[in-house]
């Protein structure tokens, strides 16, 4: 996710039975079947492993989408533990990252990830997948409208519809534009992660498309950009203050 359809592949919800035998132990399909061992966060001595939790850490204290994100999984009762729930590892192709739902882990391919912005991107892409599994009982694998929904959602909310990343891709605004490429992207993802057509994935994409979009959570409005995250930030901290004093 976090930016490009080859960036994430969420896996099933924990604790729900595969329903594809062939799948089981490979829940994240740019991991080795067997999977990779799990690198501990302040371990490892390839220069790509310290990079990427040397980038990680900077994005986990710097940036807006992120610290709300984390502050809005520990308010869930998910809480999210740096050297539990982070991994990189070298992946296989161009992916970027992925949540890996069976372990409740976000994997950060440290092969592919070349700078910050590109991490904060991926990181904050793989927290919405991580917060929508821990507030609903997501199926990834069996239901694809879940997965268009919380696809609908990250490609929504993790900025990666943003003017900038838009311009750079050398598309700009039209009316509705950032409707547009919600739905683009989300669409790319889905066919990053399922072995559908692309017809399946648009129907899955607008079926769900105005509920999902709507669902601003935990931002509270859509982040355009880091002033706009920043702005969520501080309101979703007030939260509780509002509610105490009805």
């Amino acid at each position: 996710m976090a930016g490009a359809p080859d960036e994430r592949e969420p896996g099933p919800a924990a604790g729900e039975p595969v329903q594809q035998p062939h799948v089981a132990g490979r829940v994240f399909p740019e991991r080795p079947p067997e999977g990779k061992p799990q690198h501990r966060f302040l371990s490892g001595f390839f220069s790509n492993n310290q990079k990427c939790q040397l980038m990680l850490l900077r994005t986990l204290e710097k940036n807006p989408y992120v610290k709300l994100l984390l502050d809005a999984m520990k308010h869930s009762g998910c809480a999210v533990n740096t050297d539990r729930h982070f991994s990189c590892e070298d992946c296989h192709g161009h992916v970027s990252g992925g949540f890996d739902a069976s372990t409740s882990q976000i994997v950060l391919c440290q092969n592919n990830i070349r700078s910050e912005a590109h991490m904060s991107r991926v990181v904050t892409h793989e927290l919405i997948h991580a917060f929508d599994h821990c507030r609903a009982h997501v199926h990834w694998f069996s239901n694809v409208h879940h997965l268009a929904c919380s696809e609908v959602r990250a490609a929504n909310l993790s900025g990666d519809c943003s003017l900038v990343n838009e311009l750079f891709r050398l598309r700009f605004g039209l009316k509705q534009h950032h409707q547009t490429c919600v739905r683009d992207r989300a669409i790319l993802s889905i066919l990053a992660v399922r072995n559908i057509s692309k017809e399946v994935a648009q129907k899955a994409v607008a079926e769900v498309f105005e509920s999902c979009f709507n669902d601003l959570e935990p931002f509270g409005r859509i982040p355009h950009n880091k002033t706009y995250a920043r702005y969520a930030h501080r309101d979703f901290q007030n939260r509780d203050r509002y509610y105490s004093n009805i």
